[in-house]
């Protein structure tokens, strides 16, 4: 399988992998946003560690059953030829209604495909109250009106 674009990345390539990631998450479908990964792609994700689509389609599924009406922003932090920089922040509800937003880094590097072959997410929650909330777009995609993290003050 083949998920352009494809190494070595440019600004604009860059950016576009990091808009498909935001994309591919804010849709909650973690058998389609597993497909964006490597069969044997590694991942770090805060403590916990992950090896493979499948994992990578459990772990997700675990994640998005405990984080409600989750919508994430990532920004192009920096890149090279096949790894790219992310920053981003994420806002989310527990099942008893309590508000986080979480903010981290990732780091990604892609193989020649264009498919991710390594994550190193680095993230911290922040309680929130509900009316702190700055990501209130309807449930999927960013708008591309919304603004981003720098917009935001994020």
């Amino acid at each position: 399988m083949i998920r352009p674009p494809l190494p070595p990345s440019t600004t604009e390539t860059a950016n576009q992998k990091g808009r498909a990631a935001e994309d591919g998450r804010n849709s909650r479908d973690p058998a389609k946003v597993a497909l964006a990964y490597t069969e044997d792609s590694r991942w770090r994700n805060r403590s916990e560690f992950i090896q493979g689509r499948v994992e990578i389609e459990r772990f997700l599924t675990r994640k998005w059953d405990r984080e409600l009406d989750y919508r994430l922003i990532k920004e192009l932090w920096a890149f090279t030829d096949n790894r790219i920089a992310v920053r981003f922040a994420y806002e989310w509800h527990d099942d008893e209604g309590n508000w986080f937003r979480s903010y981290g880094n990732e780091n990604w590097e892609f193989d020649a495909d264009g498919l991710m072959q390594h994550r190193i997410a680095s993230i911290n929650d922040l309680p929130i109250t509900e009316t702190e909330r700055k990501f209130r777009w309807l449930q999927g995609y960013r708008p591309d009106n919304h603004p981003g993290l720098s917009a935001l003050g994020l």
